[in-house]
């Protein structure tokens, strides 16, 4: 942030010299969604290398946007007030900046980590459940997830907790991000095969109850134009 101002007086300009860089909205995305740890933080923002967070972390807390803490770092009240500029972002890009997904183009770890954190806890049954996601077409390392529902809690394990596998689903990247972005129904891919659910006849009906999807899923598209 030092040294890249804009040299106006315009508000516009000055609040663009505080939170306009690269990966800057991001990080305060994720300190928005609860992430508190350096390493949960991290987690949201993947490709970004764990010395530019640090750096960033450090202007954003002398900018007084956020603030250390003993287990990490939260948003100061100036923080909090880029809610609505977080969200209109979101439901611009949602409507006008969207392409057509292919499974290279979805972060699969990312993804899971912002369903995990959507999950309705109170919808979950109250006995531990352990969930497998098979994402077929992955990147290696990113094929299998495990989803860990206990205590009204989820936890996101990259190999099995050592716990009985309770339900397992099956698709690909891009189906799940499209159905998590709203642009697929959860039933339609069961019933085309585009998902494939094993396990528990009573999971496997409450399982899509449990999803939360995008906050940005129900944001409208724009109608396509004629001759388009």
């Amino acid at each position: 942030m030092k040294g890249s101002g804009y040299g106006q007086f315009c508000p516009v300009a000055q609040a663009l010299e505080v939170f306009g860089e690269r990966w800057t909205l991001l990080v305060i995305r994720e300190l928005l969604e609860r992430s508190r740890r350096f390493s949960d933080i991290q987690r949201g923002v993947p490709l970004m290398s764990r010395s530019m967070l640090a750096q960033r972390l450090s202007s954003l807390c002398d900018a007084g946007l956020v603030e250390r803490t003993g287990d990490g770092y939260q948003l100061t009240d100036a923080g909090k007030e880029l809610l609505p500029v977080v969200m209109e972002c979101g439901k611009w890009g949602a409507r006008w900046a969207r392409r057509k997904l292919k499974n290279a183009d979805v972060d699969v770890g990312l993804l899971m980590w912002d369903m995990r954190r959507r999950i309705d806890t109170s919808s979950i049954p109250d006995e531990p459940v352990l969930v497998e996601m098979e994402f077929r077409g992955a990147p290696r390392g990113k094929e299998r997830f495990f989803l860990q529902f206990k205590a009204a809690e989820v936890e996101l394990c990259l190999t099995n907790p050592g716990q009985e596998v309770s339900l397992r689903l099956s698709t690909t990247p891009k189906t799940m991000a499209e159905v998590w972005l709203g642009d697929l129904p959860f039933a339609v891919a069961l019933q085309s095969g585009a998902i494939r659910l094993e396990g528990s006849s009573k999971l496997a009906r409450a399982f899509p109850s449990w999803l939360s999807l995008s906050r940005f899923a129900e944001t409208p598209r724009p109608q396509a134009r004629r001759g388009s």
